[in-house]
């Protein structure tokens, strides 16, 4: 599968949702995307992105976007991370890790000396069409929602 790139049409995917049906991308075609790949369900960081998107998912959806988190982790992780949050979007599971290979976000880390494969945390902005039009690469969580949310404003 070719990777992604900035004004290419993203490869269509399907993953299993945190609602159990199965998600592809195919489905948001007409709305514009708003992709965010976290590590992990509960840990602060990733809470701390979960919950700055859902406190502007109303102005995602005035802009007519949707919003998807993508982790490695089982439905039943994210099913507790959606109600202790209250997330009004859904997370995809990537447990093989091959759409966050496809996006290049599964990458070599190191922890305390440790090397390890991970997400390297990231957020991809699609259009209507399909077309990926903005990324972030390797984000910070303070004020990266509002930056996307100001993308969105500028196309």
């Amino acid at each position: 599968m070719a990777k992604v790139e900035i004004d290419k049409v993203v490869p269509d995917f399907t993953l299993l949702a945190s609602s159990g049906q199965e998600v592809s991308l195919q489905q948001y075609r007409g709305k514009r995307l708003v992709i965010y790949f976290y590590p992990a369900d509960m840990t602060p960081s990733c809470t701390q992105e979960a919950c700055d998107f859902r406190d502007y998912n109303g102005q995602f959806a005035q802009l007519n976007a949707e919003v998807i988190g993508i982790s490695p982790d089982d439905l039943k992780k994210h099913d507790k991370f959606i109600t202790k949050c209250e997330l009004p979007f859904l997370l995809l599971s990537d447990p093989d890790h091959q759409v966050c290979e496809l996006f290049g976000i599964w990458q070599l880390k190191k922890l305390y000396g440790k090397e390890y494969m991970g997400v390297v945390r990231s957020t991809f902005l699609i259009d209507e069409n399909g077309k990926l039009v903005k990324e972030w690469r390797k984000v910070r969580v303070k004020n990266h929602v509002a930056e996307v949310l100001q993308a969105l404003k500028e196309m």
